[in-house]
């Protein structure tokens, strides 16, 4: 994939998921802006990126403020002569239960997350708007936006919340030429080593460099960062030019669709439902076969017959 003489930002590229995007994107002909709130770790990409021959300058700063998306739509346009490409990456945990959630707790995700999607892609829609030649949008999400996950009420009502700004802005910017579509990735981060079935195997392959098993790759779509990243390089290149407003999963060996909300079972009353009538029938009626909720325990293959 071919991105020559594109120009792309990515927030949150210190380390981790936003890092792979932003050497991805780099290794691919892209010049790249890299973000980070810190900003040491901002320079260290950025010079890793020109280091191995690509094109990186770092800007450090906390994502949300339209004054820190300002400037990072501003440093793309003076280093390099436009923005082609915005990676909103960039976010936080503040996990705990609802009942014990703080205001700031919940401020500072949605904060970064939410707000911080919001005004780095305004920025970036209205440079892109200008220069009249199209763009991407390459909005962060997480299968915890999708299905919701305990101790996460900031995180999965933000990231629910980005795939709801990406079909909306799909919509809105379709005659610039400016496609949005969310990605949904699963990779070995300091959250997922968090997950008492994948802790130890992503210990263990640190350790010794030995590669993920091949169920975890391929079951539970879990893989290692860089996995991840040919999907933006797809999404930021000409080839992706009809693809828009989508949520699109990948980790591993998977890459997944996500649906979008539908109605999956529809009754009607003439004259309209009274509480009553909505118990009565909503066992044999809608609610038949309710929805699922929360990402599924990892289902670790048996060993020897036994769980392992």
């Amino acid at each position: 994939m071919d991105l020559s003489g594109k120009v792309a930002v990515v927030t949150g590229a210190g380390r981790g998921l936003g890092r792979a995007y932003a050497e991805a994107l780099a290794a691919a002909g892209a010049a790249v802006i890299v973000n980070d709130v810190d900003a040491e770790a901002a320079s260290r990409a950025a010079a890793a990126i020109t280091g191995a021959g690509g094109r990186a300058h770092g800007v450090a700063g906390p994502v949300g403020s339209a004054e820190v998306a300002d400037r990072l739509v501003a440093a793309a346009v003076e280093e390099y002569g436009r923005l082609d490409v915005m990676v909103t990456n960039a976010g936080i945990l503040r996990d705990r239960v609802l009942w014990k959630m703080t205001d700031d707790d919940f401020d500072a995700v949605i904060d970064v997350h939410l707000r911080g999607t919001f005004t780095c892609a305004r920025a970036a829609a209205i440079r892109m708007r200008e220069q009249g030649s199209g763009g991407r949008l390459i909005l962060i999400s997480s299968p915890a936006g999708q299905r919701g996950n305990f101790g996460q009420t900031n995180y999965a009502a933000a990231k629910a919340g980005i795939v709801a700004m990406a079909r909306t802005w799909a919509m809105e910017l379709a005659r610039a030429d400016i496609t949005v579509n969310a990605v949904v990735p699963v990779a070995a981060t300091e959250m997922t080593r968090t997950i008492p079935a994948f802790a130890p195997i992503i210990e263990e392959s640190e350790r010794t460099g030995r590669p993920f098993p091949a169920w975890l790759r391929r079951d539970e779509g879990l893989g290692t960062v860089e996995d991840v990243a040919g999907l933006v390089v797809f999404l930021a290149s000409d080839a992706s030019a009809g693809v828009s407003g989508q949520a699109i999963g990948i980790g591993g060996d998977r890459l997944a669709l996500w649906s979008h909300p539908a109605e999956k079972a529809v009754a009607f009353a003439d004259g309209g439902w009274s509480a009553d009538a909505v118990a009565a029938s909503w066992r044999s009626g809608v609610g038949a076969e309710p929805e699922t909720y929360g990402i599924p325990a990892p289902q670790v293959p048996a060993q020897n017959g036994q769980e392992a």
